[in-house]
């Protein structure tokens, strides 16, 4: 969905926030260019960024945290081949993003890439962006005292669901992002992000019991999408969950048959796999899945996308952060490998097409491929064919923590939700549930996929080389023989 009048409106706006106040204009970005380019240089950007954030938490209904941040500034960026020269600065006047661009000019020294011209001296173009979400300020949606009263009314919730909770901490967190990409090939694009999200934990206490549960949610909107009855859900989610695990055995140990639900345990998909297909990572022979485009990668009915298209949803862009449109891009297809997630540096190199994955934390950092949202298609089976096929195996609904190896595709993996199938049916939760396995040694194992695609609420975060970045997961149920649980039985 390009639409070009949205992108235009996102530029006049903010350029009216970040270049209108400090005298910057199209004319001083030329001029950092021409600094940049008096030596061999193939591509250069300037990376303009405001992030207002806000954050509420509150422990036992009363705030213990209450910040508010403003953050602005420009990264600069030279590209020589594969060898990059970056500088940054908050300090938005043109002397100093002139200083920016000499600092990354003589970095670029002996760059060994032939000359480029310097293609914006006729101006710029703006570059057409999706419409995937209202550029409005979820901060300014609500008065501080209302968002305080919302998470008072999901610990509210939590405490009716049953009397055994114990305890309820509750978090909000607000975004507005503006920012602004001009590059040395002309193009220029804008985005206005919001971003918001809610989280709830709670412990509840039985017979000398403690557990613990955990939920939220959010998206790229404002806090009117949070209804009285999604705050009610994630609450009950929260308080189910602990319940649960008080009545949890112990998990088994050995090679098991697992059986994944929906949405969130898509998190195991995104790290397993996801980072193995990122254009870096294959363009250095770094990943398990280097150099085997076109091969057989997984079981057949296994097809993954990442897709930075969807509305409102965590991990999507209008652009990314090199001013590219996000794309719907398929990696693999029926258990072929068909392409990696790609910047616009590591999409030159390779030779490839360019996904709109180029991703970065702030003005301060480097972009670099990043996933948005990652998920596997349906299949055809309902989720209780799935179970019922099973005869000894174990059920992970939701997930905690996990670790990943993106060389060896190695991951560890532990269930913050599971349960114990036997004889095709969900017999008892346990508890102490660990995933071991290797992402694209898993995906071979895949035996059926269900019709029950689910997206995560929107709580996702990714970390890449210090950067972390919103992101969203999902798949539906799926079977995966074979894998190793590591548990306490």
């Amino acid at each position: 969905m390009k639409v070009v009048d949205t992108a235009v409106s996102h530029l006049a706006q903010v350029q009216n926030t970040l270049w209108l106040p400090y005298g910057i204009n199209e004319a001083t970005v030329q001029a950092a260019f021409a600094e940049i380019f008096t030596h061999k240089i193939d591509f250069a950007d300037l990376y303009f960024q405001k992030i207002n954030h806000e954050v509420f938490a509150l422990d036992e209904g009363i705030v213990n945290t209450g910040t508010f941040s403003s953050e602005q500034g420009v990264g600069v960026r030279a590209v020589s081949g594969d060898k990059t020269a970056f500088a940054y600065t908050v300090d938005l006047s043109k002397k100093t993003i002139l200083e920016a661009a000499k600092t990354v000019r003589e970095i670029t020294i002996q760059g060994q890439s032939l000359s480029k011209k310097l293609k914006t001296k006729n101006g710029f173009t703006a570059s057409e962006g999706l419409n995937l979400y209202s550029p409005q300020n979820p901060i300014l949606s609500f008065q501080s005292q209302d968002k305080i009263e919302m998470l008072k009314r999901v610990e509210s919730y939590a405490r009716q669901r049953d009397p055994r909770v114990l305890q309820v901490q509750t978090g909000l967190s607000l975004y507005y992002e503006e920012i602004l990409v001009a590059r040395s090939d002309g193009v220029i694009a804008a985005d206005i992000r919001p971003l918001v999200r809610i989280n709830v934990q709670v412990v509840v206490h039985a017979n000398g019991k403690r557990e613990s549960g955990f939920s939220g949610g959010g998206g790229r909107y404002n806090l009117t999408q949070f209804t009285d009855e999604i705050l009610k859900n994630y609450a009950h989610q929260a308080v189910d969950e602990a319940l649960i695990n008080l009545e949890s055995k112990p998990a088994p140990a050995g090679e098991q048959v697992i059986v994944l639900g929906s949405g969130w345990p898509g998190v195991l998909l995104h790290e397993a796999i996801g980072h193995g297909l990122e254009g870096d990572f294959n363009r250095k022979g770094s990943s398990a899945f280097s150099g085997r485009i076109g091969q057989q990668v997984a079981a057949k009915g296994v097809t993954v996308v990442d897709d930075g298209t969807l509305v409102n949803r965590r991990g999507s862009l209008n652009i990314d952060d090199e001013g590219n449109p996000t794309q719907n891009t398929v990696l693999i297809e029926d258990g072929i490998l068909k392409n990696y997630m790609q910047d616009m540096t590591n999409a030159r190199l390779m030779k490839m097409s360019v996904t709109g994955n180029g991703r970065r934390e702030s003005f301060q950092h480097l972009p670099m491929p990043r996933m948005t949202n990652t998920y596997m298609l349906d299949g055809k089976l309902n989720p209780e064919e799935i179970i019922s096929s099973v005869k000894d195996g174990v059920y992970a609904v939701n997930f905690g923590g996990g670790q990943v190896d993106i060389t060896s595709g190695k991951f560890v993996f532990s269930a913050s939700l599971a349960y114990k199938i036997e004889n095709g049916k969900v017999a008892y939760p346990i508890k102490g549930a660990t995933i071991i396995g290797n992402g694209p040694d898993a995906l071979t194992k895949v035996s059926m996929v269900g019709n029950d695609l689910a997206l995560d609420s929107g709580v996702g975060v990714c970390g890449k080389d210090g950067q972390s970045v919103p992101v969203g997961v999902g798949q539906p149920t799926i079977r995966i023989d074979g894998l190793v649980m590591g548990g306490t039985q």
